[in-house]
């Protein structure tokens, strides 16, 4: 985009000196004094010239502040940042979990673990970082240490269905959802290989699940349009949502956990009150792109994963979408953000992860959010300092 600029900058001032120079040629027959005025707007246009292709060359040179591209030889799934440590963890297609050790200056694998006989749908990290959970299409559930690689605990036929999602609730419970609407909860200190409470109140899978930080409740989004909601202490149903006419595909929470944040298929945000599931308070509409995953940056700021291979950033207090904060060639599939809050690492369905450094998130809420709707348009296009595509004027702005 840049190099297409500068052409177009350089063709333009030579149309314009080759006009130049030819009313300068005929006006010299009358007065010669016009000649040498050609030659300074020459010399002109040679530093307007330069200074694009200093700013070219800036923006080239510039030091990357974010770990380099993962490519995966495998369909990735999902990917779970370490809570303590620079650790990504990539469970693909084949069953495989790969530990990353990241960094500015490069990426190496630690370990390959080989845990599941079909797809590895979902991985999470414990709240100490020393074990990994996984769940797969092979409806088993695996507990690995992450130190030593080795199995520390393991569910076969964990759930009738291929599971689709899990949830480390604490140190000693964990949920998991299938394809066919059913969510069990399993607690650690329990030697049996059942679960301690099963319902299936959905009719499609459960593609996510999230719970507060007093453990209270349970909240599972599906695909069948409905938000259910489980009282974990009770262990019952606490409600139920309407149902959509489009899939619920991810959950997080905002405002101190007052507001829950659910995206759809069609790349609609919907806004619950806390503990008022039933009915949403607020929609937001987005690009009508599938929204595949979405993750908390700040109490007001969420970045959603799009179909359409772009990461973008909204606020939501008040509502306005703040930009593009990444590109993918091919559909955005799953996000997390690092344990410092730094980065956020997504993945696509090109088999590559990308790193993004959302540090400048943090001026964000220090300035007001004004909002009109006639510029909702150039705000969705707007091109935030983590994207690889650069706003043209952010990029000319240098030259005036």
């Amino acid at each position: 985009m840049c190099n297409k600029s500068a052409k177009n900058v350089k063709e333009e001032e030579m149309d314009s000196d080759s006009d130049d120079s030819d009313v300068s040629m005929s006006d010299s027959d009358e007065n010669g004094q016009e000649i040498e005025s050609s030659d300074d707007e020459n010399e002109e246009s040679e530093e307007e010239e330069d200074e694009v292709i200093k700013a070219i060359r800036s923006a080239a040179e510039k030091k990357r502040d974010h770990p380099p591209v993962i490519h995966c030889e495998d369909f990735i799934t999902d990917i779970s940042f370490h809570p303590h440590e620079d650790l990504l963890a990539v469970a693909s297609i084949v069953g495989d979990v790969i530990f990353y050790k990241y960094s500015n200056e490069e990426n190496s694998i630690v370990r390959t673990l080989e845990v599941h006989t079909k797809a590895c749908r979902d991985i999470e990290f414990s709240e100490d970082g020393k074990s990994l959970f996984s769940a797969a299409k092979d409806k088993t559930v695996m507990i690995s240490d992450v130190e030593s690689g080795k199995l520390s605990r393991f569910y076969d036929k964990a759930h009738e269905a291929p599971i689709y999602c899990l949830l480390v609730v604490d140190e000693n419970l964990f949920a998991t959802g299938d394809d066919e609407g059913c969510v069990k909860l399993w607690d650690l200190r329990q030697n049996s290989p059942n679960p301690v409470y099963r319902t299936k109140k959905n009719e499609d899978y459960i593609s996510d699940l999230v719970t507060n930080e007093a453990k209270s409740l349970l909240l599972c989004s599906s695909g069948d349009g409905s938000l259910t909601t489980i009282d974990l202490n009770n262990r019952k149903i606490h409600m139920q949502s309407e149902e959509y006419d489009e899939e619920l595909t991810c959950l997080g929470l905002f405002r101190s956990e007052s507001k829950l944040l659910a995206g759809s298929s069609k790349g609609r945000l919907f806004l619950y009150n806390w503990n008022e599931f039933g009915l949403h308070s607020d929609i937001f509409p987005g690009t009508k792109s599938a929204i595949n995953d979405l993750v908390p940056i700040t109490e007001n700021i969420v970045v959603t994963a799009c179909e359409d291979g772009v990461l973008r950033a909204t606020h939501l207090f008040p509502h306005r979408h703040l930009g593009i904060v990444g590109q993918h060639d091919l559909s955005v599939e799953k996000l997390d953000i690092c344990n410092n809050g730094q980065f956020i690492a997504s993945s696509s369905h090109n088999n590559d992860i990308k790193f993004w450094n959302i540090k400048y998130f943090e001026d964000f809420e220090k300035v007001s959010h004004k909002h009109r709707k006639h510029e909702k348009k150039k705000e969705m296009q707007n091109n935030l300092p983590s994207s690889k595509v650069q706003n043209a004027a952010d990029f000319f702005s240098g030259l005036c």
